[in-house]
């Protein structure tokens, strides 16, 4: 770095070290020297002059030393005293970073020193205000962040004179990583904006809004009324952020789900606490749908608790062996066939014994690790599939379920190439699931992977179909051969009007689109005759067989001309 001018004394003092750390004694040692310099002209001249005798020098010197060191002390004192607004500026700048404690420095003074003491001291304000701004104080919405919620909350409590129930409302909204996916950064930005202020006009005034996460907002509901108010505050939350946001002229329709916690405040740290549970309440709302509102209770934190052992011991689980795959039989209703082998995953713990997948695949799915286990399940279904062929068994589909994760991932129509050649399976004999309630995040991306994989000649069925809500108007775009009807139409065809009538209409729509279908869950001779009547191809569920592992499988398949009400799985 280039050394100002004007530094270049102050520099040389600093290196002496009996200088060096003190400004005083270089201004000092500066004035000292000054203040000796008619001194020693004196002396010099004395010393060179043969004008004067030896006594009359020394009196003379005697009397200049003495007016010298007088002359020194008072500029030296008065100097000391000089020095002050630079020596008081410094120890309030050392004070403050030390304690945060702001200075009292005057500011009355117009000159070079008095303008340091008073610009200081403003400056120290500000940077104060600007710390606590930015340590409790969230920067997007300016709402308070999580320490000063947490601190506002207890001060309120701890200064009442009755002991209060407060509730803490925790609102998340819905599926906002996609939403924002969908969305410019800045545009995401004023949306979080525009919820904060929708929500600080629906809060009291004695209530404490806060912005905890890039999706979560904390309320504490102060005033509690009765357990009705907190019911009648979340409904209007709720509703409040459902209405449409205009943002830059696009108009964003959002939801959230609110979960929530209700007790009195002990120490500080309880206030985490309450945070704590109304988060898992809001998983639990989440988990129930959009828009929905859940209360705490300790049930819902001990399923949390149950489903984090269950998701720590899921890592690993493929790795270590303890994935299994079964195999249920899809039936030609006519024939009594098998016509196609539907493989399911299956997790055979080492204590728990084998876990239902309704524990384990929507952990899997939250956390990821369904793609790596989707890849397996498909690859060990069409080795199988593969090595009954060899056997000699009657070659027939295998029917394998896509997961929305492994439908998201760009590379899956090179990954199930991949599986193909690997072993050596003909992609006729291989169909893939989808569900429709993910072809509808992405429409475009949909159709384009779905015709990829047809591509490569294997079968597409749309699994669950029915029980979404728009794929009706997008099902002559999408590539697939087959529909599967919900198991919750078929289980109520004899007994429920309307599962009758979706059932009926699905067939029709099928058939008018020239695919095959599938109707899952038949478990009644009741069900399998009404399907047979309407026309319904193939069949699958408890009344034909159970999941059962490839040993069993293979017994069935070498028997499959017999007839299917003689199958035990």
């Amino acid at each position: 770095m280039k050394l100002n001018r004007n530094l270049y004394l102050y520099s040389f003092l600093a290196k002496f070290s009996l200088l060096k750390k003190s400004y005083t004694a270089k201004i000092m040692s500066v004035a000292f020297l000054g203040t000796h310099v008619p001194l020693l002209t004196l002396l010099f001249c004395f010393v060179t002059s043969n004008s004067y005798s030896w006594e009359m020098a020394i009196r003379v010197l005697l009397i200049a030393l003495l007016a010298t060191l007088t002359g020194t002390a008072a500029t030296l004192y008065a100097l000391h005293y000089l020095l002050a607004p630079v020596i008081l500026t410094s120890a309030a700048l050392q004070d403050y970073l030390h304690t945060k404690k702001l200075p009292e420095l005057p500011t009355e003074y117009a000159d070079e020193a008095g303008t340091l003491m008073a610009d200081t001291a403003q400056t120290l304000h500000k940077l104060d205000e600007l710390i606590h701004q930015i340590s409790n104080y969230d920067n997007l919405t300016g709402l308070p962040n999580r320490d000063l919620f947490c601190d506002r909350l207890y001060q309120n409590i701890s200064q009442s004179q009755n002991q209060q129930m407060v509730a803490v409302l925790l609102l998340g909204i819905d599926d906002f990583t996609g939403i924002s996916h969908g969305l410019e950064h800045e545009k995401s930005n004023l949306l979080l904006r525009s919820v904060a202020q929708r929500l600080t006009n629906c809060i009291g005034q004695t209530d404490i809004l806060a912005h905890l996460s890039q999706d979560e907002f904390a309320i504490a509901h102060i005033d509690i009324l009765s357990f009705e108010s907190v019911i009648k505050l979340s409904q209007l939350l709720l509703s409040t952020i459902s209405k449409p946001f205009f943002i830059d002229g696009q108009q964003i329709h959002i939801t959230a789900s609110i979960g929530i916690t209700i007790n009195h405040i002990g120490d500080r740290h309880y206030v985490d606490q309450l945070l704590q549970q109304a988060h898992i309440a809001l998983y639990q709302a989440k988990q129930q749908g959009r828009s929905q509102y859940r209360f705490y209770s300790p049930e819902i934190n001990a399923r949390l608790q149950e489903r984090l052992t269950i998701e720590n011991e899921l890592r690993g689980a493929l790795e270590r062996g303890e994935m299994v795959v079964y195999y249920q039989p899809l039936i030609d209703l006519q024939t009594r066939q098998i016509t196609a082998l539907e493989a399911l995953v299956r997790w055979q713990h080492p204590t728990r014994g084998l876990v239902s997948p309704a524990q384990f695949i929507p952990i899997a799915e939250d956390n990821g690790l369904i793609i790596s286990i989707g890849e397996w399940v498909l690859r060990t279904a069409c080795a199988q599939n593969r090595a009954w062929q060899l056997a000699g068994i009657e070659p027939i589909r295998m029917s394998v379920n896509l997961s929305a994760r492994q439908f998201e991932k760009p590379n899956l129509v090179e990954v199930v190439k991949q599986v193909l050649q690997e072993t050596d399976l003909a992609a006729s004999y291989l169909e893939l699931e989808v569900t429709e309630s993910f072809l509808m995040g992405d429409i475009q991306h949909s159709v384009k992977t779905l015709k990829q994989l047809r591509e490569l000649g294997l079968w597409i069925a749309l699994d669950d179909f029915g029980t979404g809500y728009s794929s009706l108007n997008y099902l002559n775009r999408f590539p697939v051969n087959m529909l599967k009807i919900d198991r919750s139409f078929v289980q109520n065809v004899t007994s429920n009007s309307d599962s009758a009538a979706v059932t009926d209409a699905i067939i029709a729509l099928a058939k008018s689109l020239q695919l095959k279908i599938t109707a899952e869950g038949v478990e009644t001779q009741e069900q399998l005759e009404y399907l047979q009547q309407r026309g319904c191809q193939e069949g699958q569920g408890f009344y034909f067989g159970i999941p059962a592992p490839a040993d069993k499988i293979t017994d069935l398949l070498k028997h499959n001309s017999r007839q299917l009400e003689h199958i035990v799985a």
